[in-house]
């Protein structure tokens, strides 16, 4: 008899990945598809949602090559953070979506700050509550979605679910669980929010003509996901209390496994469910893109065989692309510190590096004085992670052990949700 199988899907901005695990968690296939890049345009980054499913159907097909489709029992979907569109009662998009770093709505975010609580994930241009008021729902509008939940959606026929990690910036009260009275205040009709679950919660077989076109068994069943950054944090195997995990990717994101949460928004941190523990972080601005501006992949990877970690460049800088910052520090204006230039490039390199790791200190100090637990222990997840002078320069700045992930990929953190859903069903939040 074939062992069972569940499906994880990452969805991001320009691809999309899958991965198949069995009932240990090993993975046993995997398929990725590119797609076509958000239109950016100043503040506005938008989407067509079609662009996903195509993107979607294209893994799915390849993916499903590789194993006995028959023995599949689950698929998760993991996604954007903040991604929000407007569909009819029948999920089909009546706008384009909104994506994650989209701001145009800055009007609407002041709307915001008069009312919600100052705990509130829904602060800021880029939340998708503010997304929501600019869309000014008209009478078709049937359902809010992100880009998960528009996935789910597409995979179940059952339109208008979510989860509680990808609700947070729409407003949702995860401590209380339920979407909050103040709502009413901005004109919201919370007909069209979603029906909330926490994540790796089965929520509906999927429906019968997508198992025809994949071929897939109709018992298979969809269970509620997270967001990218999430579901990236599962896969590296953190799970203790004091266990974290930086994402050295295009920015720096910073979690902590706390067994409290903790909301400061005027310092950037917010906390996500994860089953009874929490999520405490924040993201930076810095990382991975900064370096890109400056350098090719390719010489990127030849300086960094010739750094220096044990021999600080002495260089005190705050790399970021142009001003503004979210965390450690919350401030919109904050600038650019990235002079003087050596004129070794290899020493520019490292001390941007080190200005990295000084904001990862930062940004875990800050967690501890606001509640959280230090870190016991940190593992590293994106492209950064394979970067052994940078652990040193990290490693010695933060005082604590970096221990090898598990797994990276946010696909395979959405795996093992489809795993839990099937084998554990969950709840409805609101």
């Amino acid at each position: 008899m074939s062992q069972a199988l569940f499906i994880g899907i990452d969805l991001g901005t320009s691809g999309c990945r899958a991965i198949a695990i069995n009932d240990d968690g090993h993975p046993v296939a995997q398929a990725s598809t590119s797609m076509a890049a958000p239109i950016q345009d100043g503040n506005r980054t938008e989407q067509e949602a079609t662009i996903w499913w195509q993107a979607v159907q294209k893994t799915m097909y390849d993916l499903l090559t590789q194993i006995q489709v028959e023995s599949v029992k689950s698929i998760a979907v993991d996604a954007t953070s903040g991604t929000l569109l407007l569909t009819n009662a029948k999920g089909q998009p009546l706008t384009p979506a909104l994506m994650y770093n989209d701001g145009r709505s800055q009007v609407e975010a002041l709307r915001i700050d008069k009312v919600a609580p100052r705990q509130s994930a829904a602060h800021g241009a880029t939340s998708a509550l503010a997304k929501l008021l600019y869309l000014q729902p008209g009478p078709l509008v049937k359902h809010a979605l992100h880009q998960a939940d528009w996935i789910v959606g597409k995979l179940s026929s059952q339109w208008g679910i979510s989860d509680a990690n990808n609700c947070l910036k729409l407003g949702f009260d995860v401590i209380n669980k339920c979407w909050p009275a103040w709502l009413e205040q901005l004109g919201v009709n919370q007909t069209i929010l979603p029906r909330v679950y926490q994540p790796g919660t089965a929520i509906a077989t999927i429906s019968p003509q997508i198992a025809q076109q994949f071929k897939l068994p109709l018992a298979t069943q969809v269970v509620t996901g997270t967001t990218d950054s999430t579901a990236a944090f599962i896969a590296t195997g953190a799970s203790q209390i004091g266990e974290a995990v930086t994402s050295l990717g295009s920015s720096l994101v910073m979690k902590v496994i706390s067994d409290r949460p903790i909301f400061s928004p005027k310092h950037g941190v917010y906390s996500q469910p994860l089953a009874d523990q929490w999520l405490v972080g924040g993201s930076s601005n810095s990382g991975g893109a900064v370096l890109r501006h400056y350098f090719s992949q390719s010489q990127l990877t030849e300086m960094t065989a010739q750094l220096t970690p044990d021999r600080a460049s002495g260089l005190n800088y705050y790399p970021l692309i142009h001003s503004g910052e979210r965390f450690p520090i919350a401030d919109s204006r904050k600038p650019p510190c990235l002079s003087p230039r050596p004129d070794n490039d290899i020493v520019f390199f490292q001390a941007m590096l080190e200005g990295m790791a000084r904001i990862e200190q930062q940004g875990y100090q800050l967690l501890a004085e606001l509640g959280a637990p230090y870190p016991t222990n940190i593992r590293s997840a994106g492209g950064g992670s394979a970067n052994s002078a940078w652990t040193k320069i990290r490693q010695y700045l933060l005082g604590v052990t970096m221990l090898e992930t598990q797994y990276q990929e946010a696909a395979y953190g959405s795996a093992l949700l489809a795993r839990q859903g099937y084998s554990n069903k969950q709840g409805i939040y609101s």
